[in-house]
């Protein structure tokens, strides 16, 4: 199925970023065969919610309370003492968190800030902007800031559903499934996730 601005407008993006995505959306949507409706609605109501409705391509990583910080990463952060250092701090937040993970290197690497989260799905971490450029044939570590420009969001993201074989869990309508594999054990918003997948399904 075609996917340009209007259908975009019609699952509820904002006309700015409709017109941005709303020209690229097709061809990255085909090159992983997110082509049905369900595959669609599901794919646009999961990105949506992870990127601020197409608003945020890059994690900003600053925190004002140290609860926050705390609650986010407990076990990499597991003091408030420690976490009201990282206040207002995203560069050694991000450098604390993704250290020594996801094929980051340690601290003073700066990996963890180098390769934090970008794109529409966020991609986050060494290894995961190794396999994706791979994938796509971008040289995603050397030049990592190039997921948070829309067509590599966009990509990236049509990349890592299909890694999670997510169109299965779309033709099944499986939106919780596929949240957990999007968002992890946390489930955020799962019921607006939810709920702007049967919106798209009414309007595409």
């Amino acid at each position: 199925m075609q996917i340009g601005v209007a259908e975009l407008i019609a699952c509820g993006v904002q006309p700015t970023q409709a017109r941005i995505y709303g020209p690229i959306m097709g061809d990255g949507l085909a090159v992983f065969e997110i082509t049905t409706k369900p595959r669609v609605a599901a794919f646009l109501a999961q990105v949506a919610v992870e990127s601020a409705n197409f608003t945020r391509t890059e994690e900003s990583l600053f925190y004002k309370t140290p609860e926050r910080i705390h609650a986010m990463w407990p076990q990499r952060v597991p003091s408030l003492q420690l976490a009201d250092t990282l206040c207002g701090k995203p560069r050694e937040l991000a450098n604390t968190v993704y250290s020594n993970r996801l094929g980051n290197g340690d601290p003073l690497s700066d990996d963890g800030w180098r390769y934090r989260g970008r794109g529409l799905i966020q991609l986050t971490g060494r290894s995961n902007y190794k396999v994706a450029g791979d994938a796509l044939r971008v040289d995603y570590v050397t030049k990592p800031d190039l997921v948070a420009e829309p067509a590599d969001a966009l990509m990236t993201a049509c990349w890592f559903w299909a890694s999670i074989q997510a169109n299965v869990l779309a033709d099944a309508s499986l939106i919780d499934s596929i949240t957990r594999k999007v968002n992890g054990p946390g489930m955020v918003a799962a019921d607006e996730r939810r709920s702007r997948f049967e919106h798209n399904l009414q309007v595409l």
